[in-house]
């Protein structure tokens, strides 16, 4: 194609010829066309594949990385190894992540381990619950066992350190030990009792006469012979700790009446990573201390080379997950589930007692941070992964206002649940100008972006529920929605819709609105969800809030009950007349509903405008009954 040509010189230039600039102007120009010819001739290059890198495992790199490198060993065994005295909270979720993803992450073995040794408060239940937990996070133990099962050969071991001068019977009282040990903060003078150095053989004998019945709770204790009168040594995981003691309620639910003594956590888990070949033995920060006493024992126990990690178990501490804002505590969490009865002695000597009522209705109540809990709330269990993966792990306490745990649970439903419309508070709405042939059936995406496979059918009829809180009496200039002839567009919908009267009832309530059809061409500034009242669901909808008022509900009086004070009245609002659209129940047929609660298989949505919520474990063929996973980010003014 030809080039258009230049303009002709002026006269001026005809007579000096073009200037230094025009040149230059002329040569970049001539310049920038032969680059682009000769790019035309070249052959064009393929199109480069993505280099979208994918999320770094946590186990590759990091805190968790360094800990593999410091005992590289080629078979990898790690262990969770919880106490079966209560329902695990969302800490523990952190703990299974890296317990059972570490040993999965390097081809290795993890073991879930019962630290069975308090029979005065495990129940058959914990057990359950707990390995429940470990499968819906989709982990599988390479083998389940207990703390109990090496009662014979802890007890075996607990002669053997008597015999090496490595511990000896006590029999102060807790407060004795208490006071030896520096007094109640650890700060005072420590001393050691008389019995720390009594004769081997006597140690021995008390011992067997505490394992035969000799000793009530809290008469007799063996206790570890390890750094208690030295002024140096500044860890009190190293002040002779209790191994062993009489325990008053001595029944065991796998062992029955043998035995009247256990052993504590000091003595054995150390021992029992031993025995099961433990290479990772990692736990959370406050063990930390705890790391010394554990090596300690396995060393004089012939279990562990001292100072070195190629034989026996390694300890190492990762930073636990906590959340502001609400309870981990069992003690606490029982409270709120039970109720609490408390004492209080007034001046003139009488005592008064006082009821504390519960808070929730059990372990798994959603305004609750249990694992249970979580899990009825409708939180899924790779969003939960997600979670601590973002969090990352390393020897740092992970502490997190709820709100950034909601907003990664909200990221991964945004991209995995269909949407639905749901009224919380419903009004009616006649479209008195709807005739017979606007009547229809539209087909609408469960995800308008395309991400979530899936259709539903919708149906536009002549009445429809709106939200009480889409539609006020009189309009302002700044409100959106519907008002009195005031238009507002409905979702999905072809028309949009403006009141034109309303009816109350004898309490001012409005109970009806009567609205007509606004033309295509006149576009409203607002769309609102609705149902169709022809073919509307009833549903009981639960929205919940923070349990509490306070930010900080562990600094509240948990010793008189008066953490009641601080609840949060408005924790659960429940919409009783809510109505959702048909297309719930083809969610319900189409999920493997496992009402139990126990598997990730909960139907979930995203009510537009409104929330994500899932059908609860209440729901029964008659009534549905949902409860709120998370808040969406919404304006509210529009």
């Amino acid at each position: 194609m030809a080039e258009p040509s230049a303009p002709a010189p002026t006269a001026n230039e005809e007579e000096k010829g073009p200037s230094k600039r025009a040149l230059e102007k002329a040569a970049k120009k001539a310049a920038a066309k032969a680059k682009k010819a000769e790019h035309a001739l070249r052959p064009k290059e393929q199109a480069k594949p993505s280099t979208k890198s994918e999320p770094t495992s946590i186990f590759s790199e990091g805190w968790l990385k360094r800990i593999y490198e410091e005992k590289p060993v080629s078979e990898v065994r790690t262990r969770f190894p919880p106490e079966p005295n209560g329902f695990l909270h969302i800490g523990h979720a952190k703990a299974i992540a890296v317990d059972f993803g570490f040993a999965k992450h390097h081809n290795g073995k993890c073991y879930l381990r019962y630290d069975d040794t308090n029979p005065e408060k495990e129940d058959e239940i914990y057990f359950t619950a707990i390995l429940d937990i470990v499968k819906w996070l989709g982990f599988e133990p390479s083998k389940i066992t207990y703390s109990s099962d090496n009662f014979d050969k802890l007890y075996e071991l607990a002669e053997q350190l008597i015999n090496k001068d490595g511990a000896y019977v006590c029999h102060c009282s807790r407060e004795e030990i208490n006071n030896q040990r520096g007094g109640p903060d650890n700060r005072g003078k420590r001393y050691a009792c008389a019995h720390r150095t009594r004769p081997i053989e006597e140690s021995i004998t008390e011992f067997r006469a505490m394992r035969d019945g000799k000793y009530q709770a809290g008469e007799a204790f063996l206790r570890m012979k390890q750094k208690l009168p030295d002024p140096d040594e500044g860890n009190p995981q190293m002040w002779d700790l209790p191994a062993y003691r009489v325990v008053k309620e001595n029944h065991h639910h796998r062992t029955g009446d043998k035995w009247r003594i256990y052993p504590t956590y000091d003595f054995t888990h150390c021992i029992c990573d031993a025995l099961e070949g433990i290479t990772h033995s990692m736990c959370t920060v406050e063990f930390r201390q705890s790391r010394i006493s554990y090596d300690w024992l396995l060393e004089q126990l012939d279990m562990k080379v001292p100072k070195s990690e190629e034989k026996g178990p390694m300890q190492r501490e990762f930073g636990r997950l906590s959340v502001g804002g609400t309870i981990l505590s069992k003690r606490r969490i029982l409270q709120l589930v039970e109720g609490t009865t408390v004492e209080k002695k007034n001046a003139d000597g009488t005592v008064e007692t006082k009821k504390v009522a519960p808070a929730v209705r059990g372990w798994d109540d959603p305004r609750l941070f249990t694992m249970v809990a979580l899990r009825r709330r409708g939180i899924p269990a790779k969003a939960m992964l997600n979670f601590v993966d973002e969090l990352g792990v390393t020897d740092a306490l992970s502490e997190i206002e709820p709100p950034r745990f909601e907003a990664s649970i909200r990221k991964h439903l945004e991209r995995t649940v269909p949407r639905q419309m749901l009224v919380l508070d419903p009004i009616k709405v006649i479209i008195e100008d709807f005739a017979t042939e606007d009547e229809q059936e539209i087909i609408v995406p469960y995800d308008p972006k395309g991400a979530i496979p899936g259709k539903r059918n919708v149906k536009v009829g002549s009445a429809v529920y709106i939200d009480r809180t889409d539609f006020r009496e009189e309009d302002s200039a700044d409100y959106f929605r519907l008002a009195p002839n005031k238009a507002v567009g409905l979702y999905n919908v072809p028309f949009a819709i403006r009141a034109t009267s309303f009816s109350k009832d004898e309490s001012g309530k409005v109970t009806e609105i009567k609205a007509v059809k606004v033309p295509g061409a006149e576009k409203p500034k607002a769309y609102i969800q609705w149902v169709d009242a022809s073919t509307a669901v009833p549903v009981t909808a639960r929205l919940y809030n923070s349990l509490f008022k306070t930010e900080s509900p562990n600094t509240l009086d948990w010793k008189t009950g008066g953490w009641a004070d601080d609840l949060n009245p408005n924790s659960e609002i429940i919409y009783q007349d809510a109505v959702i659209e048909r297309g719930i129940k083809d969610l319900i047929s189409e999920t493997s509903l496992d009402l139990s609660g126990s598997s990730d298989a909960l139907v979930r949505f995203q009510a537009l405008r409104t929330a994500y919520f899932c059908v609860d474990i209440d729901s029964t063929e008659d009534k549905i009954v949902l409860n709120q996973i998370v808040s969406l980010r919404e304006d509210k003014g529009k």
